[in-house]
């Protein structure tokens, strides 16, 4: 039983997203597919995308979009630091400090980040983690956005990433794959995967949000001449999986692959339970 479990939790959670990489790389990789997308929103007289002209688009959808996820990993950030500080008061030492935090309503504060000190740091790692990997993939494929090929206006070549890949070393300047902006919004799933450790019912609609929140993300830079729509798609995969190998090491598959619990499972808070006694 424990075996079928463990197996129906791989094949999902890494099964999916690598058919979903085949499936890419198939259809839009090996296609003209992203191009013929492109073409739509391209206007060849003036070899421009008209997007990319309107500054409050931009603006809307690229600059303040990052506020999500960066509000995110700063919290997150902050909640790690913090945790630290409450274990370090000790009641006959530092009997004063821990009255004025309990007065200021601080000292709850406190005592949530330490409880939830695994949390805030496995949101750090995944960020950070998601973030390295798409910086390495983007610095080791040397793909140019299409606004910067001479396929829109622009002076460099039209490439695939599997094209100029290199392991090991710089494979040029293009900085274009996988998509920057949509792993930010993808970011996000870190989020699920602390609620599945809680067993979070509303964990799959935060699971849908962020993958909403990411191809919404990358497809406003594909209206802008800034990305192809696949590279929408390998951001969100390589997110994932960054995201999932971090939550495994953090809480461990068996956590993860608990069954989320219903609204008549979850657990009662000590304050409202005291009411009712």
């Amino acid at each position: 039983m424990q075996t079928a479990s463990r197996d129906r939790f791989y094949w999902v959670n890494f099964g999916i997203p690598l058919a979903c990489a085949v499936a890419v790389f198939l259809m839009f990789d090996m296609t003209s597919i992203d191009i013929a997308f492109n073409n739509y929103f391209f206007d060849p007289v003036t070899q421009t995308y008209p997007l990319d002209q309107v500054h409050l688009f931009e603006k809307i959808t690229h600059k303040w979009a990052r506020i999500i996820p960066n509000w995110t990993g700063e919290i997150a950030i902050i909640g790690a630091l913090l945790s630290f500080l409450w274990p370090r008061l000790k009641a006959e030492k530092h009997s004063k400090i821990i009255a004025f935090l309990e007065k200021i309503k601080v000292a709850p504060v406190l005592r949530f980040a330490t409880r939830h000190r695994r949390d805030f740091l496995y949101v750090v790692f995944a960020f950070s983690i998601s973030t390295g990997v798409i910086h390495y993939l983007k610095g080791h494929t040397s793909v140019y956005c299409p606004v910067e090929t001479t396929l829109y206006g622009g002076k460099m070549e039209h490439i695939e990433w599997y094209e100029n890949f290199d392991l090991l070393k710089t494979a040029g300047d293009g900085r274009c794959w996988p998509g920057g902006h949509a792993s930010g919004g993808f970011t996000m799933l870190a989020l699920y995967f602390v609620a599945r450790r809680y067993r979070w019912r509303y964990s799959k609609a935060i699971m849908y949000g962020s993958l909403t929140l990411g191809f919404i993300y990358g497809t406003t830079r594909v209206l802008q001449g800034w990305h192809y729509m696949s590279h929408t798609f390998w951001a969100g995969i390589f997110v994932w999986l960054a995201c999932l190998l971090t939550a495994l090491a953090f809480y461990g598959r068996a956590r993860l692959e608990l069954p989320v619990l219903s609204k008549a499972q979850q657990p009662v808070p000590v304050a409202q339970t005291q009411s009712v006694n």
